[in-house]
């Protein structure tokens, strides 16, 4: 065992010599919220989206906060990103923030945005194509959507807000 001092991105800019200028994603940016409200109906089955948001491409995801009434005794869905209906709707990756989250229970603000592990706690700083694994930034729009993994059984309310960095 060793006593260490580990610094992240923008203490260890700060730091050197000569000081380097962090990128505004990770030191002072501006937050900004997308939210999407749904409602669930008994019958809604396996594989339905409900589409809550856009995010672009170049943003730094800071959480992802789902909320529902828990009306359902069953129902569960992947919150992942889709290229944006208006570009195809093609899926990016499906399980992205969450995966086979229950909407049994009432939730509110409850943070999903690492409980996949798909985007891990290490990529907390990157912009979203750099957490996709992408070498550029394709400047597109995804939208966060929820997949039906489990079918909904009863009405319920549902509540996405993905808080970004731009």
């Amino acid at each position: 065992m060793a006593v260490v001092e580990t610094k992240a991105t923008a203490i260890s800019n700060r730091d050197a010599s000569p000081r380097i200028i962090s990128d505004a994603l990770i030191v002072k940016g501006d937050m900004q919220e997308a939210c999407g409200a749904v409602e669930s109906v008994s019958g809604d089955d396996i594989a339905s989206k409900y589409y809550f948001a856009s995010v672009p491409s170049n943003a730094r995801v800071s959480e992802v906060l789902l909320g529902c009434d828990g009306g359902n005794t069953t129902g569960a869905m992947d919150i992942g990103l889709y290229r944006s209906t208006i570009d195809g709707g093609v899926v990016v990756d499906a399980d992205f923030f969450a995966s086979a989250q229950v909407l049994t229970a009432a939730l509110v603000n409850s943070d999903v945005t690492h409980e996949s592990a798909v985007y891990d706690l290490g990529d907390s700083e990157k912009q979203l194509w750099e957490a996709l694994g992408l070498t550029e930034d394709p400047r597109v729009t995804y939208d966060v959507i929820g997949t039906l993994t489990a079918a909904s059984d009863a009405a319920d309310s549902v509540v996405l807000k993905v808080r970004f960095v731009m």
